[in-house]
């Protein structure tokens, strides 16, 4: 009888422990994040309590760490892989702290996991192809680009990467203006198709939609705080720091209110701690 009884108890029992857990807490891997180099994988909070363990023992906080079970020296974890795109926490880097990282790059960087609705009607993308604006130089161009770029990498130097991204859209608006016969759609297109280009290699999985939020800024014609203000509008966001100004913006024609946009996802590096 006792054996009948072990023999139905054993089974299930021996299917119940974890196949792949969490090297750390022994559990359930709960948000799935891996070491840069060595690519092992650990639950997000574990391996970041982890990384902040080791980092309080130094005088100077390291800017990488080993593995716990390799030894490998990683710079930062990746996690929030959702099939194109990911997120990063770098070692002893806190953004929240950081004086570069402001509420403005806080706000691009959520935009970026956010359906922007009709906003490109509302600036109207088309007219800005169609009236041959992209000729134009943008003076505010270059900073918005920094801004945009930080946001969305989270460093702070990306002087090298701005440089090159300005000088494909220039060199594209000055052939643009020697080739004034090609179709507007060929130049839109081909547009798109070179900065794409340019910033893969630095955004990947972002790439065609900061394509596309860059269509918005130069289709605008705004200043980068008036824009700012036009965009957090339309999604019906309340960011004190970015909304209030000297006196209202004109928005571009066709604006109308609509309900509050939610993002889809948004996550950004930092220790998201339940407990």
């Amino acid at each position: 009888m006792a054996e009948d009884e072990r023999s139905r108890v054993a089974p299930e029992s021996s299917s119940s422990p974890n196949p792949n857990p969490c090297p750390i807490c022994l559990g359930p891997i709960t948000q799935d994040s891996y070491l840069d180099q060595c690519f092992h994988k650990f639950c997000f909070n574990c391996i970041v309590r982890w990384t902040n363990i080791i980092a309080s023992k130094h005088s100077c906080g390291p800017s990488s760490v080993k593995c716990p079970l390799c030894k490998t020296e990683n710079l930062s974890i990746v996690y929030g892989f959702d099939g194109s795109s990911f997120q990063r926490h770098y070692v002893n880097r806190d953004l929240r702290n950081s004086e570069f990282f402001s509420e403005a790059h806080r706000y691009r960087l959520k935009c970026y996991y956010t359906e922007p609705g009709n906003l490109a009607d509302k600036v109207k993308v088309s007219s800005y192809w169609k009236s041959h604006k992209y000729r134009q130089q943008n003076r505010w161009l270059h900073d918005w680009l920094r801004r945009e770029i930080q946001a969305v990498t989270q460093e702070e130097d990306v002087d090298i990467i701005v440089h090159h991204i300005f000088g494909v859209i220039d060199s594209f608006r000055r052939d643009a203006v020697k080739h004034s016969k090609i179709s507007t759609e060929t130049k839109q297109e081909e547009f798109k198709l070179l900065v794409s280009q340019a910033v893969r290699p630095f955004l990947m999985g972002r790439s065609d939609r900061f394509v596309y939020e860059l269509e918005l800024f130069l289709a605008s014609g705004l200043k980068i705080d008036a824009f700012d203000r036009v965009y957090i509008k339309h999604l019906g966001w309340n960011i004190p720091e970015i909304s209030k100004g000297e006196e209202e913006e004109e928005e571009p024609d066709g604006t109308h209110e609509h309900e509050p946009s939610i993002p889809y996802l948004y996550i950004l590096d930092q220790d998201s701690d339940d407990n």
